[in-house]
C-alpha cells in the first residue's frame, strides 16, 4: 500500500488516498485513532461509477462513520474510474440498458454476464485491501461492510471471517448462483430495499434475504425508487454497525 496524498478535513477526519497494486483507494480515520486506541474498520461499497463520481457520497458516509468512532475505506472497482476498461462488462451494461429501454425481461444470462465477472475480479482485491488496511496502526477489527453491489457484499461476507456485520443494499441484479453463497452468510445483517426500485427485481431481493443463514437479520423496506432512500435509513444502518462492531 502506497499513500499518495493526505488531507485533514475540517472535522478532524484524516483522509488519505492510496494505491494498492495499482488500484486506487481512499482511507478515512477519526481524529482519535492511534496505535493504542485503534478504530474498527468499515468497508464502504459503491456502484461501478468511479471513485471520482462517488466521492461526495463516500466522504459523507466516511465522516458519519468517523463520528461513530470507525475508520472507513474503499477501493476502485475493476473497469471503473481510471482502471483499464473491461469490454465484456461494458457490453453487458449496454445490453442491460437496451433491454430496459425496450421493456424486455432481464434474463439470467445477462445478469450473470453483468455481475459475476465483476464480483470474481473485485472480491480478491477487496480482501487484499483489507489485509493491508488491518496492518496499519490505528485500524483494527472487527470489520463491517456497508453498501455497494449486494453480490460483492455477499461474496465478501460469506468468505472472509474478519467481517463481523454487514449493511447490504438490495439495489442491483443478483445472479442465481449468489443464492448458494448467501446460505453461507451467518453474520448479523441489515438489508435495505427500495420497494419501487426500477432497476431491481423485488421478488429476487426478497428471496435473497430469505436465503441468508444469519440468525440476526432484518429487512428495512421503504417506498420509492432506487435513489429515494430516506435520510433516516442512514442513521438506522449506522446504529446497526455501532451495536455489532462496538460490541464485538
Amino acid at each position: 500500500m502506497h499513500f499518495t496524498s493526505e488531507l485533514l478535513l475540517d472535522d478532524g477526519v484524516l483522509e488519505r488516498r492510496f494505491t494498492l497494486d495499482g488500484i486506487p483507494g481512499l482511507l478515512w480515520t477519526p481524529a482519535d485513532a492511534s496505535a493504542p486506541t485503534p478504530a474498527p474498520l468499515i468497508l464502504l461499497g459503491h456502484p461501478p461509477l468511479g471513485l471520482g463520481t462517488m466521492y461526495p457520497r463516500l466522504v459523507a458516509r466516511a465522516r458519519h462513520a468517523a463520528a461513530d468512532g470507525f475508520a472507513a475505506a474503499t477501493i476502485e472497482l475493476p473497469g471503473s474510474g481510471d482502471r483499464p476498461a473491461r469490454p465484456a462488462l461494458n457490453q453487458a451494461r449496454e445490453d442491460l440498458r437496451r433491454a430496459m429501454r425496450a421493456g424486455e425481461p432481464v434474463g439470467d444470462d445477462l445478469v450473470d454476464a453483468l455481475v459475476l465477472p465483476l464480483v470474481d475480479a473485485a472480491a480478491p482485491e477487496w480482501r487484499a485491501a483489507l489485509d493491508a488496511l488491518l496492518s496499519l496502526p490505528g485500524i483494527t477489527g472487527p470489520v463491517g461492510v456497508s453498501g455497494g453491489l449486494i453480490s460483492l457484499g455477499v461474496r465478501l461476507t460469506a468468505t472472509d471471517p474478519r467481517i463481523a456485520a454487514a449493511v447490504l443494499f438490495a439495489g442491483s441484479f443478483v445472479p442465481r448462483v449468489m443464492f448458494e453463497e448467501a446460505r453461507r452468510v451467518t453474520v448479523p445483517l441489515h438489508v435495505l430495499l427500495q420497494w419501487d426500485d426500477e432497476g431491481n427485481d423485488r421478488a429476487s431481493a426478497l428471496a435473497l434475504f430469505d436465503a441468508f443463514a444469519s440468525r440476526d437479520k432484518s429487512l428495512h423496506a421503504h417506498l420509492g425508487g432506487h435513489t429515494g432512500v430516506p435520510a433516516a435509513a442512514a442513521e438506522a444502518a449506522a446504529g446497526f454497525l455501532r451495536r455489532h462492531l462496538k460490541q464485538a
